[in-house]
């Protein structure tokens, strides 16, 4: 494919919109969502995107396979020195190593295709190891590393100590335009080995997959394959380590089944059992027992025909395969909001409950209940309007936590039954702890903000009729008088007479009506407030709504600038179609 700056552009949005999609809610296939999700941005970041921008750089041929098939061996005899470790301790490829030719080396220093890997490399050799002219130190990059074989042997790629770096090596008996890279297991028992094999495999132009006699049936190598057809990428499988004895009919048995599998028109390549296979001697194999896949390499990495053709089915197969793996991911993505919506709707509908229930039990005095009515029936024998006010204010608090309680246990008990609560149940209770404090700090507030409410009506009625009644009250009073008749409902129907006789009609009339505003602000910022804590475990997942449509639409321009690129490299076999039948 040569460079298209708008298919770039189509596939860089894509890849973003990939990138930004999350999949946070345990729901049924949100782990394969997220996989998916990591595999594709593997393919995209590390193969597809830098494949289109350079498709003259090299063809990178992935040796993969599982443990002990014998990679790295290969690896070494198709480069003709010992570049890789191979032998009997397993996982034995613990940092993958890339070979090209030094001509090469530009194509592969720098972050072109596996940008989230350090490049290490190998310190020139005295005994001219065959490193290659300006191989060492001095052919690193900046803030890249020089290979410490003794860092490497401190722990493999899964540890917490290692860092995810790959070694560069090069060598001029390897043809130029061909790299190859020594990928650890894929069925490594390091879990880290094995998620870095299979980034490998994703920046691979070629996937070369070995096998052996005793294990070319496995579940995990097959796995590959079909992963391999599904995409449609340049394979290569080798058969290593076959019996001479059996040779043949192992061969056999193992062409019936690609066969079998869709996959009989790849290239087979069996390398039989050896002594050096073993891994104990020089590590490498005679050059007769990989003469045919060196040739195939060489073939297809330098004739620029059949590179292009290499390159070119691999980076296809993947941009075709977005047409199954976008929208899968995209249901994917609706899943999850649809799941936050569900889960934000139960806490909205308990509170909405717990809402009118507030309304409904302050209109019927509710609050004027116990203590506070005590206090109410004493305080026109004389009684303190600051004992009324703080009995009221007691009361609010209780009714505002009661209501918020038992919208909490409604809400936790749906998001129990719901398995896409199952990791938000304990943030949401924690985040729920301490509500009757925040309530009577919210219910204080509103006291303070009553008073002050109170007294300013009253300074204003002291200038009107009957102003010195007003003038001689004490402020708390018409605060008190002012909280029974917000609170009191049916049960202190004379506490607006008497902020009336104190006031003034029309003065009552106005502080009520505000005093009746300011409750309500109040009531539903105690309320909304704690219904946004119970909210926040949810709303730090960050499920956007716009996931599933901003998928699906970077796919639709991404097919249309791909059918642009097919009408265009088919117009010059049109043109000589219209030619010829003129």
């Amino acid at each position: 494919m040569d460079v298209r700056p708008r298919l770039l552009e189509a596939l860089s949005v894509l890849r973003d919109r990939v990138d930004a999609a999350c999949f946070p809610l345990p729901l049924r296939g949100a782990a394969r969502a997220r996989r998916n999700r990591s595999e594709l941005l593997a393919q995209l970041d590390d193969y597809v995107i830098p494949r289109l921008r350079s498709p003259q750089a090299p063809l990178l041929a992935v040796i993969g396979g599982s443990t002990g098939a014998g990679k790295s061996t290969l690896v070494n005899s198709l480069v003709g020195r010992r570049v890789s470790e191979a032998g009997v301790l397993r996982p034995t490829t613990r940092t993958p190593v890339l070979v090209c030719h030094p001509d090469d080396e530009r194509w592969f220093a720098g972050q072109r295709v596996l940008p989230q890997l350090t490049r290490v490399w190998v310190p020139e050799q005295d005994d001219g190891g065959g490193h290659g002219e300006g191989a060492g130190a001095d052919r690193r990059a900046p803030g890249e590393a020089e290979y410490d074989y003794e860092e490497e042997a401190g722990g493999p790629y899964g540890s917490e100590q290692a860092m995810p770096t790959v070694r560069i090596e090069t060598d001029p008996a390897l043809p130029s335009g061909l790299a190859l890279l020594d990928a650890p297991d894929i069925d490594s028992l390091v879990a880290g080995n094995r998620e870095l094999a299979a980034e490998l495999i994703c920046a691979a132009d070629v996937w070369v997959l070995v096998t052996t006699a005793a294990r070319y049936a496995d579940a995990v190598p097959w796995h590959l394959l079909r992963t391999a057809k599904e995409y449609d990428v340049t394979l290569v499988t080798v058969l290593d380590r076959v019996p001479h004895q059996i040779v043949t009919d192992i061969s056999a048995r193992y062409a019936e089944m690609l066969h079998h599998a869709g996959l009989g028109h790849v290239p087979r390549f069996t390398i039989p059992e050896l002594p050096e296979s073993a891994g104990g001697g020089s590590g490498l194999l005679p050059a007769t027992a990989v003469a045919a896949l060196r040739d195939w390499l060489e073939r297809h990495a330098q004739d620029p025909v059949a590179r292009r053709a290499a390159a070119d089915r691999t980076a296809s197969g993947v941009i075709a395969s977005l047409r199954s793996r976008l929208p899968a991911l995209a249901g994917a993505a609706a899943a999850q909001h649809a799941a936050a919506l569900r889960l934000a709707g139960r806490v909205e509908e308990a509170y909405e409950g717990a809402a009118e229930r507030v309304r409904q039990e302050v209109a019927s005095g509710e609050v004027l209940a116990g203590d506070a009515r005590a206090h109410w029936h004493g305080h026109g024998s004389g009684g303190r309007p600051e004992e009324l006010l703080d009995a009221l204010t007691q009361g609010l608090t209780s009714l505002l936590t009661c209501a918020v309680e038992e919208a909490d246990e409604r809400a936790a008990e749906t998001w129990r039954r719901d398995p896409a609560a199952a990791d938000l149940a304990e943030p949401a209770a924690a985040a729920a702890e301490g509500a009757a404090d925040r309530i009577g700090v919210t219910v204080r507030r509103w006291r303070r903000c009553l008073e002050e409410l109170a007294e300013e009506e009253r300074g204003e009625a002291r200038g009107g009729p009957g102003g010195e009644r007003a003038a001689s009250a004490s402020p708390e009073e018409s605060a008190a008088l002012l909280a029974a008749a917000l609170l009191g409902g049916r049960r202190a129907r004379t506490a607006g007479e008497n902020l009336a006789e104190l006031l003034g009609a029309q003065a009552a009339l106005r502080l009520c009506d505000r005093g009746s505003r300011l409750l309500a602000t109040y009531l539903a910022r105690a309320l909304d407030g704690e219904r946004e804590r119970r909210l926040a475990p949810l709303d730090r997942l960050a499920v956007p709504p716009e996931q599933q449509a901003e998928l699906i639409a970077a796919l639709s321009v991404l097919q249309r600038e791909t059918q642009r690129e097919r009408q265009r490299e088919m117009e010059p076999m049109r043109e000589a179609e219209r030619v010829v039948s003129g």
